[in-house]
């Protein structure tokens, strides 16, 4: 079966229900897509919460080496490594318990699909966060 992505309505709804991202890959150097795309959703409200091993604190927020180590809930876990490595990721990703892994921007792994799914977890691939943030959720979020 081919992997399809959820709809942009389903999209905008896990946006909205989405509060704290795990960002696997985050970098800080400010010259990297990981970092400017996460300042960003940090700036909208997002609670960036940065994976990195190689790092103390990125974006004000202290780094944790793995998902695993988080010691709070995660909502979302986007994630800025090549495809080939993105398979243990979604495993962490349904134990921890987060809702949903977002690869991005041409990252795509069919294997870290089937085990987020079998997992529960939804999953999106090969999309920009921040830029369907952008479209869906020009006025930031909603409070509900």
């Amino acid at each position: 079966m081919t992997f399809q992505n959820p709809s942009r309505d389903e999209i905008k709804q896990i946006l909205e229900q989405t509060n704290t991202i795990a960002v696997v890959g985050l970098s800080d150097n400010p010259e990297r897509t990981s970092y400017m795309v996460s300042e960003a959703m940090q700036a909208k409200g997002y609670r960036i919460i940065p994976v990195n091993p190689n790092a103390d604190v990125i974006l004000g927020e202290k780094c944790y080496p793995s998902l695993k180590d988080i010691p709070h809930p995660v909502d979302l876990v986007n994630v800025f490594r090549r495809s080939e490595h993105t398979p243990p990721i979604a495993e962490e990703t349904v134990a921890i318990g987060a809702k949903v892994l977002w690869l991005q921007l041409g990252v795509h792994n069919d294997e870290a699909a089937a085990i987020a799914q079998k997992g529960g977890v939804q999953i999106i691939m090969d999309r920009c966060i921040k830029v369907e943030d952008s479209i869906l959720l020009p006025q930031g979020k909603s409070k509900s």
